[in-house]
């Protein structure tokens, strides 16, 4: 059984750290940063229910480790990429949407939304290490399902930045590695991973924290993932409506004629 005081304070906790972000913004005039720190909203929760929690239970260690490799991995990659360069245009597109006022309007706008929802998504976390039954066969298959998610998202991490690094790709779209096979590598990863997490919860008897990886789902397709990098894409990059046509955009499949 979830410990919800625990959860409760580290809500508050991520609230916290969303104002000293918010503040940081304000001085870098660039809300990026969010980037890098919502990964790291996870592992915070995480951590922080596990010291509040009396109940830690057998799965504690196993998603704490878990949510720290895939959180630090994806953090340290944001902040690279990152590094050096102007805000991020959808976040530039938000600004211009939200004038004048938006240096104050996007603690609610970006961070605090940011934070709520990462507090939500993280309760499969809080299942998991709370849960008192012993490791069994939806442990290991969620474990599996969340290598399978971070090995997407790291490889298809790492074959974008490579190919954007060689300046002859300029104008050209990737269609070679995991990009051959679907439009986002990195979001299928996601997607894949959240589900591994819920597995766990789901062995640990939180059940209904489905929510969670329900929640990611929709984000990641609806909202702040394909939806919103391919909206205008095609404005952007002529050569991607042929990559539309030949790949899927998110389940991975063999590319089409």
């Amino acid at each position: 059984m979830i410990d919800w005081t625990a959860f409760l304070w580290s809500g508050v906790l991520l609230l916290l750290v969303a104002v000293v972000f918010w503040l940081l913004s304000l001085w870098r005039n660039d809300v990026s940063i969010v980037d890098s720190l919502w990964s790291l909203m996870f592992l915070l929760v995480a951590l922080a229910y596990a010291a509040m929690s009396a109940d830690g239970g057998p799965r504690e260690a196993l998603v704490l480790a878990l949510v720290a490799i895939w959180a630090l991995r994806l953090s340290a990659y944001i902040s690279w990429r990152n590094h050096g360069q102007p805000e991020d245009y959808r976040y530039q597109e938000i600004r211009a949407n939200n004038e004048p006022g938006f240096r104050y309007k996007s603690f609610y706008i970006v961070f605090v939304l940011q934070a709520a929802l990462a507090w939500v998504i993280s309760l499969p976390l809080a299942g998991g290490i709370s849960g008192q039954s012993d490791i069994g066969f939806l442990d290991y298959a969620g474990v599996a399902l969340f290598l399978v998610g971070l090995f997407f998202e790291a490889v298809g991490d790492l074959q974008l930045s490579r190919f954007r690094k060689d300046p002859g790709n300029a104008g050209k779209v990737l269609e070679k590695g995991l990009w051959r096979y679907t439009r986002h590598p990195n979001y299928f990863g996601n997607f894949t991973l959240w589900w591994g997490f819920y597995l766990i919860a789901l062995s640990a008897g939180a059940w209904w924290t489905v929510v969670s990886p329900l929640l990611m789902t929709f984000l990641l397709l609806k909202v702040s993932g394909v939806a919103l990098l391919e909206k205008d894409i095609g404005e952007r990059r002529p050569r991607y409506q042929q990559y539309i046509r030949r790949t899927n955009a998110f389940f991975p499949g063999f590319p089409r004629n």
